[in-house]
């Protein structure tokens, strides 16, 4: 036999289960997934099985003779949700939501149903809301609580999948709803709800029937503990949108984002606030942020965020006390402890501030998460601020992204940010220095442009020690 026949009948013969990543020897993990322990043997010489159709029921044609009406948004009544998803619900896509549990999954999409059922013009949809870890009952007394109740919306608690397609084949509806795609199985694949292929089976089967039927489809997925949605990677490819839910326990605020979207950005990002009767939309949450005191305080500065195309207000509160220990305390709360770290020991050696060996508590308002670099320059300045022990002009936003060297670098969306200060009634803003300047400054706003910490400081403290 010659090496090249060799060749042939040992390439590809193992293949992952997870993501169908093929390889010619058996590895331990995943080269695309990166999973463990899901590398199959498949056998050598794969051979084509499936013939060519006899007949074909729709022939491709002209892409210029598709008709694109039949794809059009259809808003479901909740401006925060339509906002993520690019513009309402298309028919025929499958959208997978995933999030942890008690963040207000089924909630939202609950309100979704209730809202989308009895249509913005008067006119409503059916809608199929199969649940397979609660009972009707259940999601009926919620729907109660939180005012979500229409008459063309139907509930169906069922854990086998064939039921549940039979369910969907009695209501045929415009938009159906599967809380969640772990608890469903089907009695003719081996393995229990929530396993690889029980999800693969099932995310397969209601994909199919949703695009044979031009029907919308929410699946709901659950996480594992860090935070990944649970199942197969195959499940993420066969859904058109992937949304993450996000929100922490301690607060109201709940943050919806796309990462991943056919129809639409992935960079929008709508905002929830969940209250005793359901989940509101929050079409302006920059308020929410900013912390209201009588007098100003030092150690703290407001910044402006980019939650995708969406300037948000927060707040970054500083305090610096003398350390009891030979260790300085550094704890952060919605900032990042590696990066603060690296703002504290650029404040000390580009400004000369002693700050090495004070302790440093770091937090945000609100429970919101800063991780853009844009918000450096604010956390410096509120260090700044509680080490001189004097408070930043109340009419005072900063942003800008901060160097090892101590030099204030360039974010995106300057104009979007000033912009959505001057709305909120500020009148003074500090952004990082441009050959060009900005351009198209708001009437009232006095735009001061820094290049680096020691400008930034010299200029808000002048004359310091």
């Amino acid at each position: 036999m010659s090496p090249a026949r060799k060749t042939s009948r040992n390439a590809n013969a193992y293949r992952c289960r997870e993501c169908g990543w093929t390889t010619a020897k058996w590895v331990g993990r995943c080269g695309e997934c990166q999973q463990w322990g899901t590398i199959e043997e498949v056998g050598g010489q794969s051979v084509a099985r499936t013939a060519p159709a006899r007949s074909v029921e729709t022939p491709a044609r002209p892409i210029g003779e598709v008709d694109a009406s039949l794809a059009q948004f259809a808003g479901t009544g909740i401006e925060e949700f339509d906002r993520v998803l690019g513009g309402g619900l298309v028919p025929g896509a499958v959208i997978l939501m995933a999030g942890e549990p008690g963040v207000g999954k089924s909630t939202l999409l609950l309100d979704v149903a209730a809202t989308f059922a009895r249509g913005s013009s008067g006119k409503g949809h059916d809608v199929l809301y199969v649940t397979g870890e609660e009972s009707s009952a259940q999601v009926k007394l919620r729907a109660d609580r939180i005012g979500a109740v229409a008459d063309t919306l139907y509930l169906a608690s069922e854990t086998d999948l064939g039921t549940a397609l039979a369910q969907i084949d009695a209501v045929a509806p415009s938009l159906l709803i599967v809380d969640s795609v772990q608890t469903l199985a089907s009695a003719e694949i081996e393995g229990s709800a929530g396993g690889v292929t029980q999800v693969r089976e099932v995310s397969a089967s209601i994909t199919a029937e949703a695009k044979k039927r031009n029907m919308t489809t929410l699946l709901v997925g659950h996480v594992t503990k860090e935070g990944t949605i649970a199942g197969p990677r195959l499940l993420e490819h066969l859904v058109d949108v992937v949304c993450q839910f996000e929100g922490d326990k301690n607060s109201r605020i709940r943050m919806l984002r796309a990462v991943k979207n056919r129809f639409g950005p992935t960079d929008e990002v709508g905002c929830f606030d969940l209250v005793e009767d359901g989940i509101a939309g929050v079409s302006d949450p920059s308020g929410l942020f900013v912390s209201r005191t009588a007098h100003p305080v030092a150690g703290t500065c407001l910044t402006v965020t980019m939650e995708g195309r969406r300037p948000l207000l927060a707040e970054v509160q500083a305090l610096l006390d003398e350390s009891a220990t030979a260790q300085p305390r550094r704890a952060t709360a919605g900032l990042d402890s590696a990066r603060t770290a690296m703002l504290l020991a650029v404040l000390q050696r580009r400004a000369g501030f002693n700050v090495g060996k004070l302790d440093c508590y770091l937090s945000t308002v609100g429970g919101v998460r800063l991780t853009e670099p844009a918000a450096d320059l604010a956390t410096v300045m509120a260090l700044a601020s509680a080490a001189e022990d004097r408070p930043l002009p109340r009419k005072l936003a900063v942003f800008g992204e901060v160097g090892l060297a101590g030099e204030v670098r360039a974010v995106p969306g300057i104009r979007q940010r000033i912009a959505e200060v001057a709305r909120l009634g500020f009148t003074h803003v500090m952004v990082p220095a441009s050959p060009a300047g900005v351009e198209g400054t708001p009437e009232g706003v006095t735009v001061k442009e820094v290049a680096s910490v020691v400008e930034a400081v010299d200029t808000l403290f002048p004359g310091r020690s």
